[in-house]
């Protein structure tokens, strides 16, 4: 079915979306749940696969609506397991998004934006520059691709996909109303069904959105702190500059309020030698984190062409952890995951039609060609 300009793509509606949607063309409001269950438990492609909705009906949504899932230009597959899939959107930028299995969990890391308005130094996703915020239906298109590269929809699989965290290219909170949106597709019983602790958004630290979304959802929240004091992290993460940590951490803590379970930040920290994984860090970092209920992620730094940072010893990461694990603090080391298909965290890059003239700045100052193709397109390397 060609795609008209004017027509709604029905998958970036939330239920109450929907249910606007069919009061808007003259339809009652239950007409969304049986469609909700179509899109996204029975995974239909088009209005005619709705059998038990009739024909005239059918007709109508295909005349205003479609059902629009982003085209997979490249999917690559680990020897560990890991799925990534380069995605061109409308406009001809391209994203990337990851599916990492865990025996029985298999965690999607979704991309909220072409690119990222963001520009951590640490982050080739950041170099890349930005485009622009994806729809709802884009980032629910993702785990729609994610769900059938398994195979056809099956309502009573709940293992293809058993967690999504918004880690992929992007600020998830700077593309607010389209991220709320999909998450609560993506926690909806008549939709995808995750619970809400497993439906995670990370941010950099974006600090009025974070007390936009307390009261408003009930989604896990993650932050990427990346340095345990205002001066480091003026550097890794310019966001601070803006709104310091102890701004940040005042607004995780009101997050947590507004919740009626007992649940932490989870805080990611990316440990670069020499930069941030010192025994003075871990000391800092541990009070900071003492200020709210947490647990730490600890993620040893992706190399990516020309970063300028390297990946710490195993030696400095085991005496970083011991630190704040002495301190009370729970802690991991996230595993490196699908580094041979350039899938691990932060080195997620697409293809941008950067807006902001920051990778031409990056390329310039390296003196690479701009179609160089290690960074541009990180799924063909």
């Amino acid at each position: 079915m060609p795609t008209q300009p004017d027509r709604i793509n029905l998958l970036g509606l939330s239920p109450s979306g929907l249910e606007t949607f069919f009061e808007s063309i003259g339809e009652k409001r239950f007409r969304a749940t049986q469609v909700l269950k179509w899109l996204h438990q029975q995974g239909a492609s088009s209005f005619d696969e709705m059998t038990n909705i009739s024909k005239s009906l059918r007709q109508k949504l295909s005349e205003v609506a479609d059902i629009r899932e982003p085209e997979v230009v490249l999917e690559k597959i680990s020897t560990d397991g890991t799925r990534k899939w380069v995605i061109r959107m409308d406009g001809g930028s391209s994203i990337e998004m990851v599916l990492i299995p865990e025996g029985s969990r298999k965690t999607l890391c979704v991309s909220s934006q072409v690119g990222c308005a963001l520009d951590c130094s640490f982050c080739s996703t950041g170099k890349q520059g930005f485009n622009r915020n994806l729809s709802a239906a884009e980032i629910i298109g993702q785990l729609r691709v994610a769900i059938r590269s398994f195979g056809p929809f099956d309502p009573k699989d709940e293992r293809r996909v058993t967690n999504v965290v918004f880690m992929g290219m992007g600020e998830p909170l700077l593309n607010f109303d389209n991220v709320v949106a999909a998450t609560e597709l993506m926690m909806d019983d008549n939709a995808y069904g995750l619970s809400k602790r497993r439906v995670t958004i990370s941010t950099a630290g974006v600090v009025p959105a974070i007390d936009k979304l307390a009261g408003l959802s009930d989604v896990s929240l993650a932050v990427s702190i990346h340095a345990p004091n205002d001066a480091l992290r003026d550097q890794l993460v310019p966001v601070n500059r803006r709104y310091p940590l102890k701004e940040l951490i005042a607004s995780c803590n009101n997050y947590l309020k507004h919740l009626n379970d007992k649940r932490v930040i989870t805080v990611e920290y990316t440990l670069m030698d020499g930069i941030n994984d010192q025994p003075e860090h871990a000391t800092q970092l541990l009070k900071v984190l003492r200020k709210m209920p947490s647990k730490l992620n600890l993620i040893p730094f992706n190399p990516f062409p020309n970063s300028g940072y390297k990946k710490p010893s195993t030696e400095a990461i085991a005496r970083f952890k011991q630190i704040i694990v002495n301190g009370g603090i729970i802690t991991t080391v996230r595993k490196t995951r699908g580094d041979d298909v350039d899938a691990a965290c932060g080195q997620l890059v697409g293809q941008v039609a950067d807006r902001t003239r920051r990778s031409q700045k990056y390329l310039s100052v390296l003196q690479l060609d701009p179609s160089e193709e290690t960074l541009t397109q990180a799924g063909e390397g």
